[in-house]
């Protein structure tokens, strides 16, 4: 089939590599023209595994086409997928204009019959807005039937998540416009759900909402094993062992981030508040999550006091290990926070160090070397759990530091290995370890109410 895809963000970009590798001849379309001009060249903007070699591939044999050109793009194609932005608005709202300046442009350079599937993540709603805009100016002639088509593309392994996902889900009463749909996606072995526009877009809210309540969940149940001496890898493996719970999601940490996960619960928030619905569980869910981010700080102040003048290894930018992707990162709230305490920074990550530059600017020192990151530093924060953090030998620690102290946001090492080594090592919902005296099993990290942490002592 000719399909055109707008926006070659994350989403836009995956999508158009995965339909031309399925056989369809696709032309992505964007308002960028250096973006474009770099994508031509197979030159990506973006860190994500696999997708360089995919759209490699569709470019030289002429599957994929991009493009700035409106006109090139829609005027002769039988689907379009909408995959531009909706960014997060101040109060926590969807910001739709991208939405609206796509629909208008499409109704105006149609030239035959098309089915529109929204990729982009919307507001309940939101599609029956982008198909009165399209009625209302494009030729009386032309039929255009919009459809619902939610990604459920994880950063980092989206490729996988094309070919490999757990359902495809389409949103429209047109039963037509829904056979089509299954004919592009056909040579993939996933299920396909069929149902309304509205709830094939709630689904895509709710989906990210449960998940990000699975997390904040464990976190707080971190927490409580942090004051009882319990042991959240243990708890977590127990509970997931329960088919009705599942392993997946309950890895204590410093919470989620990331360009979906922060926007959705907000965003799906703000619906509920526009019904006069208190969602009061998935408010508690986020200020969970925007204490997690903090906590690791916390933990520093109680381990060290003060930490004006030390010198700080950040261990990881991304919000998630392979991605580039800082939105929505708890390291830029560590950041901030360390900055406010006139610590000084340097940070390590392996891949989203030039985005963090545009943040940041020169505010902290970067590493794109880990031992770099550590040398002469009094404390490291694990922020993101890498592989190249996870697998570093834990002498790299004593070998590079000061005085090695190790806050590990992401729990990356075993309690039992951290044990051979010279190192105050502290982590979320399990026993802390100081260096030189190996700890025992009744000496536990204590949470005060709120929030900050008391001395480990026995009890």
């Amino acid at each position: 089939m000719k399909i055109t895809v707008a926006g070659a963000g994350y989403v836009g970009l995956v999508t158009s590599a995965g339909l031309a590798e399925l056989g369809h001849q696709v032309t992505c379309i964007d308002i960028q023209r250096e973006k474009i001009d770099l994508l031509q060249n197979n030159r990506l903007q973006i860190y994500e595994p696999g997708l360089r070699h995919l759209l490699a591939k569709n470019l030289q044999n002429g599957k994929l086409v991009f493009t700035v050109d409106p006109h090139l793009a829609y005027s002769n194609t039988e689907i379009i997928f909408i995959a531009v932005g909706t960014p997060e608005k101040s109060g926590g709202s969807v910001e739709l204009k991208y939405i609206h300046e796509v629909a208008q442009q499409i109704a105006h350079f149609i030239e035959n019959d098309v089915i529109i599937c929204t990729k982009s993540t919307v507001p309940v709603g939101t599609n029956d807005l982008i198909k009165q805009i399209i009625e209302n100016q494009k030729a009386p002639t032309l039929r255009a039937e919009v459809v619902a088509n939610p990604e459920f593309l994880r950063e980092g392994s989206a490729v996988h998540d094309f070919f490999h996902g757990d359902r495809i889900v389409i949103g429209t009463d047109n039963l037509e416009a829904a056979s089509i749909l299954k004919k592009v996606y056909q040579s993939l072995d996933i299920p396909v759900i069929i149902t309304d526009i509205r709830s094939a877009e709630m689904i895509k809210y709710a989906s990210n909402a449960f998940l990000a309540t699975k997390i904040s969940f464990i976190n707080e149940i971190a927490n409580i094993c942090q004051k009882v001496g319990a042991d959240i890898e243990e708890v977590a493996f127990g509970i997931g062992h329960d088919k009705r719970i599942g392993p997946d999601f309950l890895k204590a940490g410093i919470g989620y981030g990331g360009s979906c996960f922060p926007k959705d619960t907000k965003a799906l928030l703000g619906i509920a508040s526009g019904v006069e619905h208190h969602f009061d569980l998935l408010a508690a869910v986020i200020n969970v999550n925007n204490f997690q981010q903090s906590l690791p700080v916390l933990m520093a102040k109680e381990a060290i006091g003060s930490l004006q003048g030390k010198k700080v290894a950040l261990l990881g930018l991304a919000f998630k290990p392979e991605t580039d992707d800082i939105r929505g990162s708890a390291s830029l709230r560590i950041v901030n926070e360390l900055l406010t305490e006139g610590a000084i920074v340097r940070a390590y990550d392996p891949a989203a160090i030039p985005n963090a530059q545009r943040v940041l600017g020169d505010t902290i020192e970067y590493a794109y070397d880990l031992r770099f990151a550590l040398h002469e530093a009094e404390l490291a924060i694990i922020a993101t759990d890498w592989a190249q953090i996870k697998n570093a030998p834990l002498e790299v620690y004593p070998s590079f530091m000061k005085d090695p102290i190790i806050i590990d946001g992401r729990n990356c090492y075993s309690l039992k290995e951290i044990q051979k080594h010279s190192l105050t090592y502290l982590s979320i919902g399990r026993r802390c370890i100081f260096k030189d005296s190996l700890i025992d099993d009744k000496k536990i990290l204590h949470f005060k109410e709120e929030g900050s942490y008391e001395d480990c002592h026995f009890h």
